[in-house]
Order: C-alpha cells, then sequence, then structure tokens
C-alpha cells in the first residue's frame, strides 16, 4: 500500500508538470533556431542558417515560390499555383494577364515555408526587408569552412552568413557556389508569374524576379 501510494503521488507529480511545465508545447518555435540583431532600423532579426540546414555554410533544402516541400522537378508543370504555364496563376495574381486575379501580394503564412517549417513569428522576409538588408550591411564575399558566399554584417557589428547555394530548374541544380537565389514573401510587381528575391555572386548583389516555379533558398526572419 505504502508503495502504491508514492506511485500514485509521482503520477500526480507528473501530470502536473506535463499540464504546467516542459510537456506544455506551444506552437512559438522561435527559441529552438538562433536569431541574430543585425541592429537593423525596423529591429527584423535574420536566422543564422537557411531552411533546412543546421549551419550557416549548409545550403539547406530549395523551394518554388509558395510552396512548403522539395520536389524532384521544377517546372511550370510542377507548380502548386497554376494550371501548367507562367500565365494561368490560380493563386498570388494581380491580373488576369497572368492569370485568376486574387490581388495577393505577399505569402499567407500556410504558403510561408520559413513559418511552417519553423512555426512561431519566423517567416519569410519581404523585398523591402531584403532592401534594408542591402542599404544597411556591409557584404564581404568570403569563403566560410570551404563554402563560398556573402558574409553580411550590420550597424551593431553582428553577422550572418549567405551560402552561394545556386537553385534548382527541372530536375538539376545550377551555380552552386557562384551565386545565392533568395527568395522574399513578396510577388513580382509587373509579372505575377514572378516573385521577388536577393540575388548575388562575388562581384555583386542585387534583386531577382524569377520564375515562381524555381527552386531557391529561404532564410528566416523574425520581429521576436
Amino acid at each position: 500500500m505504502k508503495y502504491l501510494n508514492l506511485l500514485h503521488k509521482f503520477l500526480f507529480l507528473l501530470i502536473v508538470s506535463c499540464m504546467f511545465g516542459a510537456c506544455n508545447l506551444k506552437k512559438d518555435n522561435t527559441n529552438i533556431h538562433e536569431a541574430i540583431d543585425l541592429g537593423l532600423p525596423s529591429g527584423v532579426k535574420w536566422a543564422t542558417c537557411n531552411i533546412g540546414a543546421s549551419s550557416p555554410e549548409e545550403y539547406g533544402d530549395y523551394y518554388a515560390w509558395s510552396e512548403i516541400e522539395e520536389k524532384n522537378d521544377y517546372s511550370w508543370t510542377t507548380y502548386n499555383w497554376c494550371n501548367g504555364t507562367g500565365n494561368s496563376m490560380t493563386k498570388y495574381c494581380t491580373s488576369n494577364r497572368w492569370g485568376t486575379v486574387d490581388n495577393r501580394k505577399i505569402l499567407a503564412p500556410k504558403d510561408d515555408v520559413a513559418h511552417v517549417k519553423w512555426g512561431g513569428s519566423w517567416r519569410m522576409p519581404t523585398i523591402n526587408e531584403f532592401n534594408e538588408l542591402r542599404s544597411n550591411c556591409t557584404w564581404q564575399w568570403i569563403t566560410q569552412n570551404g563554402v563560398n558566399g556573402q558574409l553580411v554584417t550590420g550597424p551593431n557589428g553582428n553577422s550572418i552568413f549567405l551560402p552561394a547555394a545556386g537553385y534548382r530548374y527541372g530536375t538539376g541544380i545550377d551555380n552552386c557556389g557562384s551565386y545565392g537565389y533568395y527568395w522574399s514573401a513578396t510577388l513580382g510587381e509587373n509579372n505575377s508569374g514572378l516573385a521577388c528575391g536577393l540575388s548575388f555572386y562575388k562581384g555583386s548583389r542585387g534583386w531577382n524576379d524569377s520564375g515562381r516555379y524555381y527552386g531557391h533558398s529561404v532564410r528566416p526572419v523574425t520581429d521576436k
């Protein structure tokens, strides 16, 4: 009987612990991944690595814009939000020239792979946030642990590394080690078959509106 009472007490404490302690799981997983404060005017913090990577130097996964899973073939015929061509968009479209108009220009959370994969307040950056990163930071092409990419240093001296991971097109992968392509959450302004992103190589960096079906890297941000 004594041991039975002890067992009951143990089970009670375990239940209470799960209700108010470690077992009280929440969706906000922001703290699982490291966020770097670069001292930017907006206060937005940038992740240390890409979606699918476990270190800054790893390329990570490649995603078509607004898709949340990798795949073998990156083309219009496999893209989620069209009817097989670049002028038949079924979601995120601002002109009937490009498909069915819904006037959505920023990814919804359920179509934002950073939010879907990491949860919490993590999300894909907007093109304005990429612009802030480009305008307020110093950029240096380096080789870090054998991987080429851009070291981006903020006004406060903190930095992130963006590997030159190349991109996915069709069933192949191109420009690894020489170019980086990173999606934003922002639709192309004049062509709904395109989405805005950042591209860079050793001598330059700038905007790159690409067909939404291309597989690009994703570097999450958070407001927390």
